[in-house]
């Protein structure tokens, strides 16, 4: 079974940092496009940062010069650093992930998955 595990949310006093991890588990023979979202209350879940198998990235507006999304493909992990935090960067972050499976010995199959999310919550 595939899975998409994040850690590290909490609560943080605007300005201060969090780190955020995401490690892939189960059969999976290779990951593609891996990304974090976000959804505060009463709003559309949108994409935070976007990082594809060869490094290359992408982020929100709202986040550019303070959060930095990395990948580390040996561990099947991504990270998102998130400096200078904003109330408004209140939400919970999920992790999603473009995945190719080894479904059976000789066939494999690309799908979407999506981690449980981990609140983030940064106060004045």
């Amino acid at each position: 079974q595939v899975q998409l595990v994040e850690s590290g949310g909490g609560l943080v006093q605007a300005g201060g940092s969090l780190r955020l991890s995401c490690a892939a588990s189960g059969s999976i023979f290779s990951i593609n496009v891996m990304g974090w979202y976000r959804q505060a209350p009463g709003k559309q879940r949108e994409l935070v940062a976007a990082i594809t198998s060869g490094g290359s990235t992408n982020y929100a507006d709202s986040v550019k010069g303070r959060f930095t999304i990395s990948r580390d493909n040996v561990k099947s992990t991504m990270y998102l650093q998130m400096n200078s935090l904003k109330p408004e960067d209140t939400a919970v972050y999920y992790c999603n992930a473009v995945l190719t499976i080894q479904v059976t010995a000789v066939s494999r199959r690309t799908s979407e998955y999506w981690g449980q999310g981990t609140q983030v919550t940064v106060s004045l």
